[in-house]
């Protein structure tokens, strides 16, 4: 495919959403799984098995990864520069955590591509999860509703994206003493103006594409993760609207029975694709929940540290809201996750009729609501589940620590 080709493939989640957005009539073609899909891909760095059969894909996805790690080591011998001057260590520090964790999103995929693929592969299948025929629940308002949610979020994390990396390859040219977007260091000073001005130009054009490729990347692969999760969210919302219908939908005790029959399978099909999720994103949310905690409790230490500079205290302060900022989204996610889960079982308590059905119904309903006591939840294990109660009990951590300094300080 051609760079037209791949720049339509990456914008046509955007066209499209701008469609739906301005024409309430209209329905998405796909579900926004599957446009973030098509955003990697256009992006060349889907590390699938069938990608890497495509032409060049496998020596792209391996010069990546060199990249990477060339761009990750110097950032790590820059930090010796700073060494004896806290506030440039802090802010080393947290570009090295930022990096070190798109970085090894890069690398886990390589290994979990494949299984990522067939859970995309599953959930577009099965969109929009209604069962289809004349008596099918109107879920056109939730699959609306979603696929907004997705763009809106999706087009916010773009526009502040581009913002960012409009300051951050810009900065040298504003920000005294500081000669390239990130603060590296390279062997016999190449990465000195002054000294190789050659080798300084390329460096900085290297720094800017590379940043830009992997925090485009991060976004796509963010939204992907998410967006995963939101789909079984409205999966779970047709299956209460199926439940709440049922009588309406079913005419006789053997269709009832057929129907209700389906449901326990629809609903165990859910608590599969989620276990499946879990297993493919366990690595990238363990690494997820310590970086945001890194930064948070990193911009803590180096705004005390730095507290009667108001510039340094705002830039950290920023940094602190980023993460946490990143945390909250993914803990709302989480808790609407398993409080969506919770109605499960009171559509199928409102869907029993002691007058209509069998005791194969009545038994098919317990099975669900018994299923349903149990929050589906986004976790990794031993780390607790993302929702806004353990997201509380960071914050409670991160204050503690702000605590502990004001007092060792004054």
């Amino acid at each position: 495919m051609d760079l037209r080709g791949n720049l339509n493939r990456f914008l046509i989640f955007y066209i499209d959403g701008w469609k739906v957005f301005r024409d309430p009539q209209l329905e998405s073609r796909h579900s926004p799984v599957y446009f973030w899909r098509e955003q990697m891909k256009a992006m060349l760095f889907y590390t699938t098995s069938e990608e890497r059969l495509l032409p060049y894909r496998s020596f792209w996805h391996t010069f990546m990864i060199i990249k990477s790690c060339v761009f990750f080591a110097s950032m790590w011998y820059g930090l010796t520069e700073s060494i004896g001057d806290n506030v440039q260590v802090g802010r080393d520090l947290a570009f090295i955590i930022g990096i070190s964790y798109i970085i090894f999103k890069m690398f886990y995929f390589l290994w979990y591509g494949d299984a990522l693929d067939e859970v995309v592969n599953d959930l577009e299948t099965f969109h929009p999860w209604a069962q289809k025929g004349p008596f099918t629940v109107d879920y056109r308002t939730g699959k609306r509703w979603y696929f907004l949610m997705s763009f809106v979020v999706s087009t916010s994390w773009a526009l502040f994206l581009v913002i960012f990396l409009g300051l951050l390859i810009t900065s040298p040219m504003w920000v005294q003493q500081q000669n390239l977007p990130f603060h590296v260091a390279f062997p016999f000073q190449w990465h000195d103006r002054s000294t190789h001005p050659i080798t300084h130009a390329i460096i900085y054009l290297f720094q800017c594409y590379f940043g830009t490729y992997c925090l485009t990347w991060l976004l796509c692969m963010e939204g992907l993760s998410v967006c995963i999760y939101l789909e079984l969210t409205f999966a779970i919302e047709v299956l209460c609207l199926e439940l709440r219908y049922l009588h309406q939908r079913c005419d006789g005790n053997e269709q009832l029975r057929l129907e209700t029959n389906r449901l326990v399978r629809f609903h165990q099909k859910i608590v599969e694709i989620l276990n499946r999720i879990n297993d493919v994103f366990h690595g990238t949310l363990i690494m997820q929940m310590c970086v945001n905690f890194s930064l948070v409790s990193l911009s803590v230490l180096e705004a005390m540290e730095a507290r009667k500079d108001p510039k340094v205290v705002a830039q950290f302060a920023v940094l602190m809201l980023l993460a946490l900022g990143h945390l909250s989204m993914w803990s709302y996610f989480g808790d609407l996750l398993s409080q969506t889960s919770l109605k499960v079982s009171e559509a199928a308590y409102e869907a029993y009729d002691p007058t209509k059905g069998s005791k194969e119904v009545y038994r098919d309903l317990c099975l669900i609501i018994r299923r349903a006591q149990n929050p589906l939840i986004m976790r990794a294990s031993p780390f607790p589940s993302f929702n806004f109660i353990n997201y509380t009990a960071i914050l409670n951590q991160c204050f503690g620590i702000l605590t502990f300094l004001l007092n060792t300080l004054d």
